[in-house]
């Protein structure tokens, strides 16, 4: 088992759970209008969804490996290539934090759990990056890659979560220095642009 592609995973799992992307964007904008505890149901309910992606994922891509390696390998040149082409629209976009909260819709904490979970599962670009992103990083060469892929699962639910709770928990003082901070979200965009290019070419070599 190589603990070095594991570690790697988890730094670049960090990165992006950092980054400002739709998920922690809306966990941040129901703890600002709602409370942390929402923010925290908010988290839970995305996270769950991993599991549905994880699961297809896992069983999708075995079956793959087990039919052609050829085959995986260019699943992996396209995941890259998906990669790269995320890095770009980043690159592209805008950089301004939008942390409106005025049309944020209250609901309860079961509600936001729904919801987050529906979010997750529902939205097929998630499976796309989980497919562009975990083949990378399968860490055995005697380990099932069902069980491997099922540990990358667990390790991005963990630290998608913890880093995701922490946003929740710390959203009125992040909400402040991004206010105070107007270069903020250029240094977050060009974070992402060179997270998903890293990946990229991690994945290449």
């Amino acid at each position: 088992m190589n603990t070095e592609i594991l570690i790697s995973f988890a730094l670049a799992t960090s990165a992006l759970a950092i980054s400002p992307g739709p998920d922690n964007i809306y966990v941040l904008v129901q703890s600002i209008t709602n409370g942390k505890s929402y923010g925290l149901a908010t988290v839970c309910g995305l996270i769950t969804g991993c599991i549905v992606h994880t699961t297809l994922l896992a069983f999708g891509v075995s079956a793959i490996i087990k039919a052609n390696e050829n085959i995986f390998f260019g699943i992996k040149i396209l995941g890259a290539l998906y990669l790269l082409y995320l890095a770009y629209k980043v690159y592209k976009s805008d950089a301004q934090l939008n942390l409106d909260a005025e049309t944020t819709p209250k609901k309860s904490l079961k509600g936001l759990f729904v919801q987050g979970f529906f979010m997750n599962v529902l939205n097929p670009k998630v499976t796309i990056f989980f497919l562009a992103f975990f083949p990378g990083f399968l860490f055995s060469q005697t380990m099932s890659t069902v069980t491997q892929f099922y540990i990358l699962g667990a390790v991005f639910m963990l630290v998608s979560f913890v880093i995701f709770s922490a946003i929740a928990l710390l959203a009125g003082q992040i909400k402040t220095y991004t206010l105070n901070h107007k270069n903020s979200g250029v240094v977050l965009k060009w974070l992402q642009v060179v997270v998903f290019v890293g990946i990229a070419i991690f994945i290449l070599l």
